[in-house]
C-alpha cells in the first residue's frame, strides 16, 4: 500500500538477480512521499539491500514504509537451488562463446598490429642498414686490394730473386738468401695471425 495515494502497486521483480535494494528504489520511485523504507527479519535484523528477491522470500519479514509496518508472508517459490549454479555455467558458456566468436578478429587486429610494428622497426633500421652495406662494400673492397696488392708484391719479389740468381749471381749465393727470405715472409703471415687471430684469406681479410 503506498502512502501517498493510499493504493495498491504491483512490481516485477526477478528473484535471482535483483535485490532488496532494487525493490526498495523501485518503492521510492513509484511514490515520492516515501522517505524511509527498510525491510526486517521477524527476529529484528534489519535486512541489507544486497540480499536477493530469492533469499528474501524464503522467511516471513517486516517491511516499514515511513512510520507504517507491513508484515508480509512470501509464497512458497518452486525455485531450485542450483539455478544460481546453472545461471553462473550459462555465464561462462556465453563468456566462451563469445570468445570463440571473435578469436578470428582478435586475431586479424593483432596481424595487423604486428605487420604495423615491423614495417616500423624496417623503418627504423634502414640507415643501420644502409651503413652496413656501405661497410661491406668498403671491406670487400679493401680486401681485392690487399689481396692484389699482395700477389703484386710476391711478383716483383720472384722476379728479383730470379734476376740475382741467373743474372747477377748464382744459385750458391742465392739460396741462402731465398731461404731467409721465405722464412721471413712466413714470420710475417705468423705475425698478422697472432695480431688479428684470423688467418690471411680473402673472406677473413674483410
Amino acid at each position: 500500500m503506498l502512502p501517498s495515494r493510499d493504493e495498491r502497486c504491483l512490481f516485477t521483480l526477478r528473484p535471482l538477480t535483483d535485490t532488496v535494494g532494487t525493490f526498495l528504489a523501485m518503492v521510492k520511485d513509484e511514490d515520492g512521499g516515501v522517505e524511509h523504507i527498510s525491510v526486517y527479519r521477524k527476529d529484528g535484523a534489519k535486512i541489507s539491500k544486497a540480499t536477493t528477491i530469492d533469499m528474501l522470500l524464503h522467511d516471513d519479514f517486516d517491511l516499514i514504509i515511513n512510520s507504517r509496518k507491513f508484515s508480509v508472508t512470501p509464497p512458497k517459490l518452486d525455485i531450485q537451488r542450483d539455478e544460481e549454479g546453472n545461471l553462473a555455467k550459462v555465464k561462462d558458456l556465453v563468456s566462451q562463446l563469445y570468445t570463440q566468436m571473435h578469436l578470428t578478429e582478435w586475431q586479424a587486429n593483432r596481424e595487423k598490429e604486428l605487420i604495423k610494428s615491423l614495417e616500423t622497426i624496417k623503418h627504423e633500421l634502414a640507415p643501420y642498414q644502409q651503413l652496413k652495406e656501405e661497410l661491406v662494400d668498403n671491406a670487400n673492397k679493401r680486401a681485392n686490394n690487399l689481396t692484389w696488392l699482395g700477389l703484386g708484391l710476391m711478383g716483383v719479389q720472384f722476379g728479383a730473386l730470379a734476376r740475382l740468381t741467373w743474372w747477377e749471381y748464382s744459385w750458391d749465393i742465392m739460396e741462402p738468401v731465398t731461404y731467409f727470405v721465405t722464412y721471413g715472409t712466413s714470420m710475417v703471415f705468423f705475425a698478422y695471425y697472432v695480431l688479428t687471430k684470423q688467418v690471411g684469406v680473402g673472406h677473413t681479410s674483410q
